[in-house]
């Protein structure tokens, strides 16, 4: 049997991809086949893709989650077995294939509550959100956080976790219809439109004192913004660029007491005990409900047109990929 696989020729626009057919090779020592039922996007794909984080060579295969079915098992594997349902997310990129061999360690069992589809648009986006809400920030009970795209998918997960740990959430979003999501997601309150004053509204929300954490995955000016939106002795967290790159900060911004920080899920993910940490800590979230919305699907084969509508912000939440 032929399988499908997406090959990016080189950094650039979505002309870049072509799609082939392979055949998968047995899986090796510790290594077990998957068969992808659905492949997550992540706007990691995007900067993959344009070269923003480089991939080591081209052609490349892009991609850093999915979830299926174990095909085969190979040797020194004792802990899966043929048919059972699996996911993976994070290190090593790879995941735009309908079939993968990867290393079993990488592979988390999926619960019978949780779905291929809903594992493939939740997982790295679940353990973003917790390396972020337990790690780079202790959020509990009481916590005032700002969630910037509160409709989209990681900010559907971050609003949902954080409500679950009793914070107040403030999240920004683009329009009314996104401002109704964020809302069912339980945001307590939404600053709604892309040229609103979200620093003034924000310490209108927070009686002049600002948020004690923001979470920033736009980029772009916004960041300023997120920072002059943090108490003293709050923190920003930049994650991401979709509005593009991130000018200069002035440390000046950073008074008094303010903190910055530049986590890496994909720096986290290198250490297999972290990863497994926080791929199961995700995995529970999703039993209880903290999952990303699915905006979205096409072929595989239209990975294309995927990622066109992941650049254009029109989808709320996750896009997923079906072989």
């Amino acid at each position: 049997m032929t399988d499908q696989i997406i090959w990016l020729n080189a950094p650039g626009d979505i002309t870049q991809f072509r799609v082939e057919h392979h055949r998968c090779e047995p899986p090796g020592d510790g290594e077990i086949t998957i068969r992808h039922q659905a492949i997550g996007t992540n706007f990691l794909d995007v900067y993959h893709r344009k070269g923003i984080y480089p991939m080591p060579s081209y052609p490349a295969v892009i991609g850093a989650e999915a979830a299926g079915i174990v095909e085969d098992v190979g040797p020194g594997v004792s802990v899966f077995q043929k048919g059972d349902r699996v996911a993976y997310a994070g290190p090593p990129i790879g995941a735009y294939r309908s079939t993968r061999n990867i290393a079993a360690e990488r592979a988390i069992k999926l619960p019978d509550a949780v779905s291929a589809k809903t594992a493939a648009s939740s997982l790295l986006k679940g353990m973003t959100a917790y390396m972020l809400l337990k790690k780079t920030y202790n959020v509990g009970a009481g916590t005032q956080v700002l969630i910037h795209a509160a409709a989209g998918g990681l900010g559907s997960i971050l609003v949902r976790w954080a409500r679950s740990l009793d914070a107040t959430v403030i999240g920004t979003v683009g329009s009314s219809e996104k401002a109704a999501l964020a809302a069912s997601y339980g945001a307590d309150h939404l600053i709604v439109g892309r040229g609103a004053d979200i620093v003034a509204d924000v310490k209108r929300l927070t009686n002049g004192l600002g948020v004690d954490v923001a979470y920033d995955g736009i980029g772009g000016d916004t960041l300023l913004k997120s920072i002059r939106s943090v108490r003293p002795f709050g923190m920003a967290v930049t994650i991401g660029q979709a509005a593009g790159a991130i000018p200069p900060v002035p440390v000046e911004e950073l008074r008094p007491g303010k903190a910055l920080c530049h986590p890496s899920i994909m720096a986290w993910c290198a250490d297999i005990g972290q990863y497994r940490e926080a791929a199961l800590a995700a995995v529970r979230a999703m039993e209880t409900g903290i999952v990303s919305q699915i905006g979205a699907e096409y072929r595989l084969a239209d990975v294309a047109k995927a990622h066109g509508e992941m650049e254009s912000g029109r989808s709320a939440g996750s896009i997923l990929l079906i072989p």
